[in-house]
């Protein structure tokens, strides 16, 4: 907290050098609860389910996070009325019911409620800046009124989108941060991720990064390759890095909605917390200092990231009263070589069998390379016909 009781903000918890971490997965995990539908991943639950949202925000709280995401991804009118997703409640009134909720759980603790927009179909469908920067407009507006802490531009595969979002969260005066959903090969138009550090840089973000599509190994990468980026460009930010909670060293571009798992198979590759503890210490020795997490991210496993930096945060979470450091509440196991389990060094070198003979250790990603531009991610209010389906079915099979 500030002199005063006032919770310090966003950047002032940078700017001091304090580890700040982010929450994690709600479309993923609420998907798995019952509450999120796959396909559209859009986030109706904070006005249909808010006791399943209140309480998802309260597991992050007591693990660790020090800042709750408004449960808004893919909350704009174009994305809520796409391709046939029947709609009961405005994006405006979703997006209310969102800032309501991250604000009530977020008071019981000293964290900071982020109001978040992500990459539009209007985008992808080749619409104009004007048209794509008014949607953004419409769901800033909601968070102005509602007094978010800071605000996210989150999951944006082309810069140039990105910078857009940025441009118009800059008009609230509050700090913005930014986060593309890429790896080291850059955006889906080959801009690099050096490249696309300094472009949002220079549209004003304070905070630079990625989220999504990428495991942490492959995240914390990119994220280096734009201090790097940055810093030859002579201009300054602070860095956030909020990965998957999946092995996806065999990704592509795109990431691991390539890759033939997606959705609905992807468990064998979710990350132990002990994983987690490496990803947040090499995060930190990186330099980065919002470090959260993103699809597949469990309360435990930001309770994990809690863990490994709880020297340099000078605290452990509330849930941690659970949890002994690296297994050592196994040493109160009846049986004895479970007992034997309760050190580090079992768990930091274990590795985890998958339990399934005929699995492969890697997968081929689909790489149709269909992006923005393309005949078929013109997208649309109807719902996709069973003939636009056949021909997907089949383009599916050849590339196989």
């Amino acid at each position: 907290m500030a002199p005063g009781g006032a919770k310090k903000n966003i950047l002032e918890r940078l700017d001091a050098g304090e580890v700040v971490l982010g929450d994690g997965g709600y479309v993923f995990e609420l998907e798995k609860r019952g509450y999120v539908k796959a396909g559209p991943w859009t986030p109706e639950a904070a006005s249909e389910h808010p006791e399943a949202v209140r309480q998802l925000h309260r597991e992050f709280l007591r693990a660790g996070a020090d800042i709750l995401q408004t449960f808004t991804f893919y909350a704009s009118d174009d994305k809520l009325e796409n391709r046939g997703n029947v709609q009961s409640f405005t994006g405006k009134q979703i997006n209310e019911a969102a800032c309501d909720l991250a604000r009530e759980v977020a008071d019981e603790g000293d964290a900071l409620v982020a109001g978040g927009v992500s990459q539009t179909p209007s985008y992808l469908s080749c619409k104009s800046e004007a048209e794509v920067k008014a949607i953004f407009m419409k769901q800033i507006e909601v968070y102005v009124q509602r007094k978010v802490d800071f605000l996210i531009a989150e999951y944006f595969e082309h810069v140039e989108e990105a910078e857009w979002a940025v441009q118009v969260l800059k008009t609230t005066g509050k700090p913005v941060a930014v986060t593309l959903c890429i790896g080291p090969e850059g955006d889906l138009n080959g801009v690099s991720p050096g490249d696309c550090a300094v472009r949002l840089v220079q549209a004003g973000a304070d905070i630079v990064g990625v989220n999504c599509h990428f495991d942490p190994v492959t995240a914390v990468k990119t994220v280096k390759m734009m201090m790097e980026g940055v810093g030859k460009a002579g201009l300054k930010a602070h860095y956030m890095v909020q990965p998957l909670a999946y092995h996806t060293p065999d990704c592509n571009c795109q990431g691991f909605i390539d890759l033939p798992e997606f959705p609905f198979a992807l468990e064998p590759r979710v990350l132990t917390r002990w994983d987690m503890q490496k990803y947040a210490r090499d995060a930190y020795d990186s330099g980065i200092r919002y470090i959260g997490g993103c699809c597949g991210f469990q309360p435990y496993h930001t309770r994990a990231l809690a863990e490994e930096l709880a020297a340099e945060r000078g605290f452990l979470p509330a849930a941690s009263e659970k949890h002994g450091s690296w297994g050592s509440g196994l040493e109160m196991h009846t049986k004895p070589w479970v007992r034997a389990r309760a050190r580090r060094d079992y768990w930091e070198k274990l590795p985890p069998a998958s339990g399934r003979p005929h699995c492969a250790s890697m997968s081929t990603p689909a790489g149709w390379g269909v992006t923005k531009g393309h005949a078929q991610l013109m997208q649309k209010k109807e719902s996709t016909t069973q003939d636009e389906l056949k021909v997907l079915f089949g383009k599916s099979v050849t590339n196989q």
